[in-house]
């Protein structure tokens, strides 16, 4: 029976959003993402971060390079306690120098591709999963693919926000907003018979 999932955007709400960060010296978690991911866990979620990368394409760092410092990430959340179940990402980018990866993608945030391609691979129901997010794009893309509850965090995340965040169900400041909401959110959407 498919299964919920919280997706997870990377920078900015995994990590701290310095620009392009694939290196242990750069990367800083964000407060509050263990938390949220083992209580998704626990809610009976799968956990799958969902990111463009276009610094592949852009040439500041390899494929191969970004693949590797996933594996540490993905080990870090096994050491707190949060299996991924997966981390989806789009390294294209039309205007990249890298001409492999120089093209449009039905992968790249706003479209779909990824969550879509998440949902096929680990057998999910989009309509009761839940998408975190820090950007328009992130929004655009959960509601493309159908994704039950969106969710836009951070400082922009106001509710005088302008039209272009409208796609969001809910705008919180942090990380620690959302155990209440996700809580919510499994309660009203339990399937029927399940114990959770």
């Amino acid at each position: 029976m498919p299964c919920p999932a919280l997706f997870l955007d990377r920078d900015g709400v995994v990590n701290v959003d310095h620009g392009y960060v694939v290196t242990h010296d750069r990367f800083q978690f964000m407060d509050g993402i263990f938390d949220l991911a083992r209580a998704a866990v626990d809610q009976g979620y799968r956990v799958a971060v969902i990111t463009n990368q276009s610094g592949i394409a852009r040439g500041y760092f390899t494929e191969a390079e970004f693949l590797d410092f996933t594996a540490w990430m993905t080990g870090e959340f096994r050491a707190r306690g949060v299996e991924l179940a997966g981390v989806f990402h789009c390294p294209y980018h039309r205007g990249g120098p890298v001409e492999r990866y120089a093209r449009e993608s039905f992968w790249r945030k706003p479209g779909p591709g990824m969550i879509l391609e998440a949902a096929r691979r680990l057998d999910l129901d989009l309509a009761r999963s839940v998408f975190v997010g820090d950007q328009p794009t992130d929004m655009q893309a959960a509601q493309a693919a159908g994704v039950g509850l969106k969710l836009l965090v951070g400082s922009d995340a106001n509710p005088e926000a302008g039209a272009e965040t409208r796609t969001a169900d809910h705008k919180v400041g942090r990380l620690a907003d959302i155990l209440p909401l996700l809580a919510s959110w499994t309660r009203t959407n339990r399937r029927p018979g399940s114990s959770r």
